[in-house]
Formats: C-alpha cells, sequence, structure tokens
C-alpha cells in the first residue's frame, strides 16, 4: 500500500500558498529542534509560484541550507540554470541569507565535476528536513528519466552515491542528480504536480498500470519511508 496523501487545489496561486506554508513549518521545526534546516527543492516551470511564495516565508532563514535535487549541467548565466530560477525567485526577501549549495560546477561535464561537488556536499546537513520533487510527463522526478544511463545506479536503494550524472534522451543538457536513497531519506517529502496531463501520469504511476509500473516517479512512491505529500492543481 502506497503511503501518499494527495492535496488538490483550485489554481497554482492556491496551491503555492499551502505548500509554502508546510514547508516553512517543517524548516521552523528543524531549526528549533537541531539549530538548523536543509532544504532540497526542483526546477523548472512548475515551482515558480511556490518559490516566490516561499521566499516570504517568516523564519530563521539564516540557519536553512538550500539546494536542488538535480541540475542540468550548464552555468548560472544559462536560462535553463535550475540555480538561476532559486536565486531570481526563492533566494530572495526574508529567503535572501539563506545559503545556496549549488550542484553544477564549472566544468565541460559532470563527471569532471564530482570531485569538487563531493567537497561542497560535505557541508550539507543531511538527511534533508524537507525535498520537494516535481514530476515530468514521461514520469520522470529528479533526474530519473526513462532510458537513462545511470538509471538503475540511481535508483539502487543499496546505493551509496550522494549525487550521480545523469543522461537521457528526455532530459536535454548532461544532468546531476541526488540518488534516491539520499532524497528517501528526508524527514518530509512533497510532490508537486500541475495539469491534468501529469495528473494521469502520476494516477498510472501509484496504480501501476501499464506504462506506469516503469515510470521512475513509482520508485519514489513505493520505497518512500515517509508519507508522500502530493500537492496537485489543475
Amino acid at each position: 500500500m502506497l503511503n501518499i496523501a494527495t492535496h488538490s487545489f483550485t489554481d497554482c496561486h492556491a496551491l503555492a500558498e499551502a505548500l509554502a506554508e508546510r514547508v516553512a513549518a517543517h524548516l521552523r521545526e528543524a531549526i528549533g529542534t537541531r539549530g538548523r534546516a536543509s532544504l532540497a527543492v526542483s526546477g523548472g516551470s512548475t515551482p515558480r509560484h511556490f518559490f516566490a511564495r516561499l521566499s516570504h516565508a517568516p523564519l530563521d532563514w539564516s540557519r536553512v541550507q538550500v539546494t536542488l535535487v538535480d541540475e542540468r549541467w550548464v552555468p548560472e548565466s544559462s536560462e535553463r540554470s535550475n540555480a538561476r530560477l532559486v536565486k531570481s525567485l526563492l533566494l530572495q526577501h526574508a529567503a535572501a541569507v539563506a545559503t545556496f549549495v549549488p550542484l553544477h560546477q564549472d566544468t565541460a561535464m559532470p563527471e569532471d565535476g564530482l570531485a569538487a561537488l563531493s567537497a561542497s556536499l560535505d557541508a550539507l546537513a543531511l538527511p534533508f528536513d524537507v525535498v520537494v520533487l516535481g514530476m515530468g510527463e514521461d514520469g520522470h522526478t529528479a533526474s530519473f528519466f526513462p532510458g537513462g544511463d545511470r538509471l538503475a545506479d540511481a535508483l539502487d536503494p543499496a546505493g551509496s552515491e550522494r549525487v550521480l550524472p545523469m543522461r537521457a534522451a528526455g532530459a536535454g543538457e548532461p544532468r546531476i542528480t541526488f540518488t534516491l536513497p539520499v532524497l528517501l531519506d528526508a524527514r518530509a517529502l512533497f510532490l508537486h504536480v500541475e495539469g491534468e496531463a501529469k495528473r494521469r501520469v502520476l494516477a498510472d504511476a501509484q496504480l501501476g498500470l501499464g506504462a506506469g509500473r516503469d515510470y521512475p516517479v513509482r520508485a519514489v512512491l513505493e520505497r518512500a519511508r515517509v508519507p508522500v505529500s502530493v500537492y496537485w492543481c489543475p
């Protein structure tokens, strides 16, 4: 039985407000309990309103570390950069004093940047207090793409790597992604999904119907150790 709690909203603004409130509450709790908090978010177009709302949340952002669940291997000057998105929308206002830990390194390929990235990740407070995942219409989440060259390694529940490079036909650029064990170790796990097409993909993944049995997002739903809170709007 999958441990999923679904929250549906009429539009992206209502969703963004509710999700931001929930995430902020978890961050405050982490700060109160452990003195600091860590948050891993997804890029792409879906979280824009959520980022903008969360950036105003009243909490001690100076004690929060923010990173990405995955990143396209492009510099921050690229419009495709998830780091650029996070800095422009989330790390603003109250959240401007948070510590950002990027995944991209100044190397031609992700494999060349793994040593430097590993050193920077040592400063992250793991396990994550909050992970907010997205999902594509092909059933991918993070950079767990169908047909990805390191997909099996990234989804291996016994894997010991924190991050892995990923290449796939649907990914565009080479990517870097946190692996499934790291993401599932989070104290709170959210899945932010918008649109009817993605709702149908998620339903197939939940039920294991047809192609849904092989959607990478199903690995998250099946193996999650905490309830997966799905936030959806049309």
